[in-house]
C-alpha cells in the first residue's frame, strides 16, 4: 500500500483517475517514476496556459531566490509586485482603456469569488447574486453557493442561501425570464449578476454573445454589478487575454487566477472598478498568501507572451488544427458534439460511462484529459497554449482513436 493510500485523505479524486506517480514535467508532456511519458490535455485544470516548468519562467524565478528576493510579503509593496503590476497595466489595462484597479485576494479562485460577492453586496446594499445553471464558481461556502453542481453543493452541510441560479443561454440573446423576474419591482433587484463566458467545468458550454450583451445591459439598468468569473478561461486561452474581448462588454469585477501565475504558483486577483474598489476599508478581505511573489515573478513573464500577437497566433492556429483534426470523428459518429472557444474544447460524448472509459483509454495510452459538465459526459481538451505541434497532434490522435474504439464497443 502506498504512502498515498495509507495517509492521504480518501476526497482525493484525480490521483484515482490517474493512477500513477508523476516525476518530472516539461511544456505539455509528464513522466511518472516508471519512466512513461504522458501528453497533458489537462494542464492542471488549465492551470498551466504556458506550460509545465516553462523555462523562461523558472530562469527567472531562480534568479529571484538566488539573490534574496522577498518570497512572502503579505500586501505589502515588493518590488517583484511592482513589475507585476506594472506590467499588467502596460501590456492588459490601457491597451482596453480599462481603469481597473487589483486586488490581489487569498491564492485560489474561489478567495477570489468570495471577494468579487461580498464587494457586489457592500456596493449595492442587496443580498442576492444571480449565477447561473451548470456554472462553477468555486467549493469555499459563498462561491459554493453560487456553484450549481449539486455533488459539489452536498458537502456544504449548511444551507448555500442568497444566490440564485437562472438558465444559461448558448443558442440565443433571450433574457425574458431574467427581465420578467427583475424587472416587476425594484425591491427584487439583486447585487449582481455572475457568470463564465465559457462554463468549462460545466460542459464546455460557450454563452451566446447576444445573451451576455443582453445581461449586461439588464444589470446596468437594475443597478446590479456584473461579475465575469474568468478564471479557468482567462489569460489567452480563448485566443486573447480576456474570454470576453470579442464581446462589448465592461465588467465591474473580473476574477481571474489559474493561468495568472504563470508557472503554476497560487495567485488569485480581482479586476474592479476604482468607485467600486473605494468601499472597501483596508484589511476588509486579507488572508496571509496575497503577496506570493513567486507567482509576481513568473507571472510577469507570462505578461511578456502578451508583448505581441506572436502567442495568440499561435493559438488560434492550434484551435484550427484541433478542430480540423476532430472533426471526421464527428462526421463518423453523429451523437458526438463539439463545442469550444481558442483552446479550450468539450467533446461531448453524450453518456457519462464512456467518457469515463474514454479518459482511462487515452490515460492507458499516454494521454491526459479529463471530463467534465453533467455527470461527466464531456471531454475537456485544454492543453498548454504552448504545447508543441507535434505533441498536440499525437494526442488528439490517442483522443480519437480512444473515443472510436469506445463508441464501436457501446454500439
Amino acid at each position: 500500500m502506498s504512502i498515498f493510500e495509507q495517509r492521504e485523505s480518501t476526497i482525493r479524486a484525480y490521483s484515482r483517475v490517474y493512477p500513477v506517480v508523476f516525476k518530472t514535467a516539461i511544456n505539455a508532456l509528464q513522466t511518472d517514476t516508471t519512466g512513461k511519458t504522458y501528453i497533458d490535455f489537462f494542464a492542471g485544470a488549465g492551470l498551466l496556459n504556458f506550460g509545465h516548468n516553462n523555462p523562461k519562467m523558472k530562469k527567472a524565478m531562480i534568479e529571484y531566490m538566488q539573490k534574496d528576493g522577498v518570497l512572502h510579503s503579505l500586501d505589502m509593496e515588493t518590488e517583484a509586485k511592482a513589475a507585476f503590476m506594472q506590467h499588467f497595466t502596460d501590456l492588459i489595462l490601457k491597451p482596453r482603456n480599462m481603469p481597473h484597479r487589483m486586488q490581489f485576494t487569498g491564492p485560489t479562485g474561489t478567495n477570489a469569488i468570495e471577494a468579487a460577492m461580498k464587494l457586489a453586496r457592500r456596493v449595492t446594499g442587496r443580498s442576492t447574486i444571480v449565477a447561473f445553471n451548470n456554472g462553477f464558481h468555486g467549493m469555499t461556502l459563498g462561491a459554493l453557493a453560487a456553484t450549481a453542481n449539486p455533488y459539489f453543493r452536498g458537502a456544504a452541510g449548511v444551507p448555500l442561501e442568497h444566490v440564485t441560479h437562472a438558465e444559461f443561454n448558448t443558442s440565443n440573446g433571450d433574457i425574458s425570464a431574467l427581465e420578467a423576474k427583475y424587472c416587476a419591482s425594484s425591491a427584487n433587484a439583486p447585487a449582481a449578476f455572475m457568470l463564465e463566458t465559457i462554463q468549462a467545468e460545466g460542459g464546455v458550454n460557450v454563452a451566446n454573445k447576444e445573451w451576455i450583451l443582453a445581461v449586461a445591459k439588464l444589470a446596468k439598468k437594475l443597478g446590479a454589478l456584473l461579475i465575469v468569473d474568468d478564471i479557468q478561461v482567462g489569460c489567452g486561452r480563448t485566443g486573447s487575454y480576456f474570454s470576453f474581448d470579442d464581446i462589448d462588454i465592461a465588467p465591474d469585477i473580473i476574477c481571474l487566477a489559474k493561468g495568472l501565475g504563470g508557472m503554476g504558483t497560487p495567485m488569485a486577483m480581482n479586476l474592479v472598478l476604482p468607485e467600486l474598489d473605494d468601499q472597501w476599508s483596508p484589511g476588509e478581505h486579507t488572508g496571509t498568501f496575497r503577496g506570493q511573489n513567486l507567482s509576481f515573478i513568473a507571472g510577469k513573464v507570462a505578461l511578456e507572451y502578451f508583448a505581441n500577437n506572436q502567442l495568440m497566433s499561435d493559438v488560434k492556429l492550434k484551435t484550427t488544427l484541433m478542430q480540423e483534426a476532430l472533426e471526421p470523428l464527428l462526421h463518423s459518429d453523429s451523437t458526438l458534439t463539439l463545442r469550444g472557444k481558442g483552446m479550450i474544447m468539450g467533446l461531448d460524448i453524450g453518456n457519462s460511462e464512456r467518457a469515463a472509459a474514454i479518459v482511462q483509454e487515452c490515460f492507458k495510452n499516454g494521454l491526459i484529459v479529463a471530463s467534465c459538465g453533467v455527470g461527466g459526459q464531456v471531454i475537456k481538451l485544454i492543453p498548454p497554449l504552448t504545447i508543441a505541434n507535434a505533441h498536440l497532434t499525437e494526442g488528439l490522435n490517442i483522443l480519437i482513436q480512444a473515443t472510436r474504439n469506445t463508441m464501436e464497443e457501446a454500439a
